[in-house]
């Protein structure tokens, strides 16, 4: 009887793990949904960002709702979240220099009106290790913080910072189209 109910146990924790973690992309998996702060957010979509052929990072991007919008998710004053699980070796310079050209590619007139607090979050930038974490979190009223496996880095105030953060990977010219489209679960 013992033996039974700890069968029924293990299958049932093991249920749950699969629903907690389900979507797996270039080995990297990521839960379904996350709680920030007092709301839910749930995966929207995953893209892998390649440099030629070189697997650099898998992206996670986590919305209150699902949506295939672009322009609309880089506009909302709403909760947001996006991870970049790296899955190699990136150094400093080639973070900031990726990240200066994608504002400068993707977030235009924003840009110009956020430009101290862009140099702020380029200044933040760190080296980073295969299996690292870079998360970008925006809360309405908080302002956008940037975390590196789990450890806050800063927190920039306003949406305008927001949507220039997630402009690089949400707007006209994004690293990869593919990874463009994984994020909005294309």
């Amino acid at each position: 009887m013992i033996r039974k109910a700890s069968i029924a146990m293990a299958v049932t924790t093991f249920a749950l793990m699969l629903n907690v973690y389900a979507a797996e992309l270039a080995g990297v998996t990521m839960p379904d949904s996350i709680q920030v702060g007092s709301t839910s957010l749930v995966l929207n979509g995953m893209g892998l960002r390649t440099k030629i052929v070189v697997r650099v990072y898998v992206a996670s991007l986590y919305l209150s709702r699902k949506s295939d919008d672009a322009d609309a998710i880089v506009k909302a004053d709403a909760p947001k979240r996006l991870v970049m699980h790296f899955v190699r070796d990136v150094s400093k310079s080639q973070v900031t220099d990726a990240f200066k050209d994608s504002f400068n590619d993707n977030a235009g007139e924003v840009r110009k009106a956020e430009g101290a607090n862009i140099e702020k979050f380029l200044a933040a930038m760190e080296p980073v290790k295969s299996g690292d974490e870079m998360i970008f979190t925006y809360i309405p009223d908080s302002g956008t913080t940037f975390a590196i496996n789990g450890k806050d880095k800063l927190t920039l105030p306003g949406l305008g910072f927001s949507q220039a953060l997630f402009s690089v990977w949400l707007g006209p010219k994004p690293p990869t189209s593919g990874l463009k489209k994984g994020l909005l679960g294309r």
